[in-house]
């Protein structure tokens, strides 16, 4: 798991995420967590978004965890897409 020091993600991308987790629409993340490793995806329904450390994380509704700085993709969004 990445120890880097947390890099925010963009303010519309964080947007997209609250409305998954406000509606309950079930997703599709693209993430990384280590660098020069192929990215991996995970299916399910953003829970909460929360602070912990300084740190952004979603929770999924079966307990995944993801730093959101390590966050690629929510379905066909990308987050380089977003400023």
């Amino acid at each position: 798991m990445s120890h880097a020091p947390y890099k925010p993600i963009s303010c519309s991308f964080y947007d997209e995420l609250e409305a998954h987790a406000t509606t309950g629409q079930p997703c599709t993340l693209t993430y990384r967590t280590e660098p020069d490793t192929p990215p991996s995806t995970y299916h399910g329904t953003i829970q909460d978004l929360y602070i912990r450390d300084k740190v952004e994380y979603l929770r999924l509704q079966d307990g995944f965890e993801l730093r959101l700085d390590n966050l690629l993709a929510l379905d066909d969004k990308e987050l380089r897409n977003y400023c």
